[in-house]
């Protein structure tokens, strides 16, 4: 944490005003070398040191099993800067993660079923972090500007970014149409990844999106052997579609992990998200195809916002 901090720090005396810092539990970075992302209770630990070192604060601590108080030495010589306050938006795509960027963060960044009621649900789990800040007497970060309306009171100030891939259906295009499955796939199969991986470890049952698939889709993934699945489960991560992988990109896969429609309904969705308190979408569309991809979203959606 220390290093992330005067790290970031240091960015921030090179491009003042411009620097922000994005954390994650190192979900698909962990798994890609077959580890375990951060434990949540260690990733609330990292994100308090972070916080309080960017505010200029003295912090206890912990490595291994010692803790001791730690702060940014010889601030006065300009090797960093912590003005101007340095945003940070939090990874998290369940609610206990979201819930330590309520009380870390500045904002939060998830990956969403396109659906208002999803991003009313991460912002409920957001004020349940804040309060909890405020009862331990600290005040969160909310540094970002006006808020959609009906968003949740305390979260006024709050950033919320989505992962997400987006295609524009012209006349006729259906989901199951080649050009939208190269698009939307390598999005799409990421959630297909991350579902694995979180049954896999967990338990549970896939969600009912995925079903009809999912039987030949964890076939497909076991014929690798375990020692390097996870190098299998990840190809092509939110990059490109794995040769194997085309035929479980299904309507509903899309449908359930990206933003797809005609352009006046994406207008209209991003209306509906945006005032479920959604600020910002982040897309990720396929390398192959991603400047004509983002060329015509801005073009047949963006322009109409």
């Amino acid at each position: 944490a220390p290093v992330t901090a005067h790290s970031i720090a240091t960015i921030n005396r090179l491009a003042p005003g411009r620097t922000f810092l994005g954390i994650g539990t190192g979900n698909t970075a962990m798994r890609l070398m077959g580890q375990r992302p951060i434990r949540l209770a260690d990733y609330g630990e990292f994100l308090r040191v972070v916080r309080a070192l960017l505010a200029g604060e003295e912090v206890d601590y912990t490595f291994g099993s010692h803790t001791a108080p730690t702060s940014f030495q010889m601030p006065a010589l300009g090797f960093i800067a912590l003005e101007p306050r340095i945003p940070i938006y939090v990874s998290g795509f369940g609610p206990k993660a979201q819930a330590l960027a309520g009380e870390h963060g500045d904002g939060l960044v998830m990956s969403i079923h396109p659906e208002p009621d999803f991003v009313q649900r991460a912002l409920r789990h957001v004020q349940r972090g804040m309060e909890r800040a405020e009862a331990a007497g600290r005040v969160s970060g909310q540094t970002a500007g006006r808020a959609p309306r009906h968003v949740p009171r305390g979260l006024e100030r709050f950033y919320t970014c989505s992962l997400t891939a987006a295609v524009v259906l012209g006349p006729g295009d259906r989901l199951s149409d080649e050009r939208v499955i190269r698009d939307a796939g390598p999005f799409a199969l990421s959630s297909l990844h991350y579902i694995y991986e979180k049954l896999r470890f967990e338990g549970g049952e896939p969600p009912a999106h995925v079903r009809p698939i999912w039987k030949e889709y964890v076939a497909a993934v076991e014929a690798t052997p375990p020692s390097h699945r996870h190098l299998r489960i990840h190809a092509g991560h939110c990059t490109y579609i794995h040769a194997d992988e085309a035929r479980f990109v299904t309507p509903e896969l899309i449908r359930a992990s990206c933003l797809v429609g005609r352009p006046e309904e994406l207008v209209e969705k991003l209306g509906q998200l945006h005032a479920a308190g959604l600020r910002q979408i982040m897309l990720l569309p396929s390398l192959d195809f991603q400047y004509r991809s983002l060329e015509e979203f801005s073009r047949q959606v963006m322009a109409k916002l």
